[in-house]
């Protein structure tokens, strides 16, 4: 009889402890189930804060665009007196206006390329000018790049009008530290 007390109450302590293992069992399920919904959740809200900010970034451009459009269009100026072009005559924007003239003029004309890159050479203001106009219109372009999430402003400005003038700029100016003169 003291046997089966025995046998019985290590049963006992032997079905607790199973059902104690079961118990700690479903609990670290439980909590490496929630782990893996806080991590998701954390991520989703690193994610979304990283849009705002770019978002935001990206409002701050769209608020001082007037400024930088004036900034560029200042260094065009003296660009386009210089190689004796006119802004089209529609109802943009100074700045595409401007830059519009320019590259209309180099498609009816490719000597314009010609006519920009002796200006380079030989004179430092119209030089300035360019390496202005290239900096400012580059660092644009890359905060566009980086501040917009999905890529579709960056790439209208970067295969537009700004894009083409620092391409057409570009070359000029490689010609112009080519040549000797």
């Amino acid at each position: 009889m003291q046997n089966t007390l025995i046998i019985v109450g290590f049963g006992i302590i032997l079905l607790v402890q199973i059902i104690i293992l079961y118990f700690i069992y479903a609990t670290n399920v439980r909590v490496r189930d929630i782990a893996k919904t806080l991590t998701h959740q954390y991520n989703l809200i690193v994610k979304i804060q990283s849009v705002l900010k770019n978002k935001s970034a990206t409002n701050a451009v769209a608020e001082n665009a007037e400024m930088i459009y004036q900034d560029l269009l200042q260094n065009l100026i003296p660009i386009m007196a210089a190689i004796d072009v006119m802004p089209r005559n529609t109802n943009e924007h100074p700045l595409w206006r401007a830059v519009g003239g320019i590259m209309d003029e180099y498609a009816k004309n490719p000597f314009a390329l010609e006519k920009l890159r002796r200006c380079i050479k030989l004179d430092s203001e119209v030089a300035r000018s360019v390496d202005n106009y290239m900096n400012r219109a580059d660092s644009f372009l890359n905060h566009l790049t980086t501040t917009d999430p999905d890529g579709i402003l960056a790439a209208t400005f970067t295969d537009g009008l700004l894009g083409q003038s620092l391409t057409f700029f570009a070359q000029a100016k490689q010609l112009a530290n080519q040549t000797n003169e």
